[in-house]
């Protein structure tokens, strides 16, 4: 079987049967409201009236770390433009929270109450730190690393006692201490022209309107680090596949990568799931209630691909 025919076999199946799983996806993402987003570049050869060499991209829309069943969706799109990420997101309730990276085009997300990612701010921190100073306590830059460390501590600490309260919407009293340390953060960056941490005190700086964001609820996100995670299968995939060959192809892979995705996110096993997906063929006229047995946090669906692994 040609590779020709292998790929034009996985497009037809992800238009006919797939996309509206994938549809059904994004209708749940819109209706929550601790959302995390990235983006990465990829090429897509044949896209209309753009050269070969253009850069396109791919957009990893999640849920957030708000303890309900996660939804990890990936989108291309012909450019970087924030318009792609507004649209996508278009129908999330005014007030929600977004955890994206500085990248300005998520500006364009005019409802949300963005969040800032101090996975980003720490190694901006730690690369301003000069070699064999990592434990000069009295550079600016490692004092940061330190700030963001103690930040990070609280989390982890915080999520250890929120596991036995699920619903918990307000951060425990040794989160909360975590406030002092941003406010001394915020006030911390002292930097001269030519001084190795000013790309990191301007990166702060630039921030000041989220760095307090994620304390506003218990269920904000301190870093991206769960987006980058789920990026990565992009990022490392495209050194293998190089690119896609057209627009058509792009769409097929993110709604592939999006049933994968989901699969490992409810422990079930890929392959089994694409093919409970495939024998019950959705279609365009499938109804939510049908596509409810075909989600992966369903009972039914992990019984039935679980039947596969045996």
């Amino acid at each position: 079987i040609s590779r020709t025919t292998m790929a034009n076999w996985i497009i037809t199946c992800a238009q006919n049967h797939l996309k509206p799983v994938y549809d059904y996806f994004h209708r749940e993402l819109l209706k929550r409201h601790f959302l995390m987003a990235d983006e990465t570049p990829i090429q897509v050869l044949k896209e209309p009236d753009r050269r070969p060499q253009s850069k396109s991209y791919v957009w990893l829309m999640r849920t957030g770390e708000d303890r309900l069943p996660p939804i990890i969706l990936y989108h291309y799109t012909e450019t970087r433009a924030g318009r792609n990420a507004a649209d996508f997101l278009d129908g999330i309730d005014e007030g929600s929270y977004v955890m994206v990276d500085a990248y300005s085009g998520y500006n364009r997300l005019k409802k949300i109450r963005r969040c800032c990612c101090y996975a980003h701010i720490r190694r901006y921190l730690m690369e301003a730190i000069p070699k064999g100073h990592e434990k000069d306590y009295s550079h600016p830059a490692v004092q940061g690393v330190l700030y963001c460390n103690k930040l990070f501590e609280y989390e982890r600490s915080y999520k250890e006692k929120a596991v036995l309260c699920p619903s918990i919407q307000t951060p425990p009293e040794g989160c909360k201490a975590g406030c002092g340390r941003l406010h001394a953060l915020a006030r911390w960056p002292v930097s001269r022209k030519g001084e190795p941490h000013g790309s990191a005190v301007t990166y702060i700086r630039n921030r000041k309107d989220t760095l307090m964001t994620y304390l506003e609820d218990g269920r904000c996100s301190l870093s991206n680090n769960p987006s980058e995670n789920s990026l990565r299968l992009v990022t490392l995939g495209r050194k293998n596949w190089l690119f896609s060959d057209s627009p058509e192809d792009a769409n097929a892979s993110m709604v592939v990568y999006t049933m994968v995705e989901m699969a490992k996110a409810y422990g079930l096993h890929p392959y089994n799931y694409l093919k409970y997906l495939l024998d019950s063929r959705p279609g365009t006229d499938t109804t939510d209630a049908e596509l409810k047995d075909l989600v992966p946090w369903n009972e039914k669906a992990r019984i039935e691909c679980n039947k596969k692994l045996e």
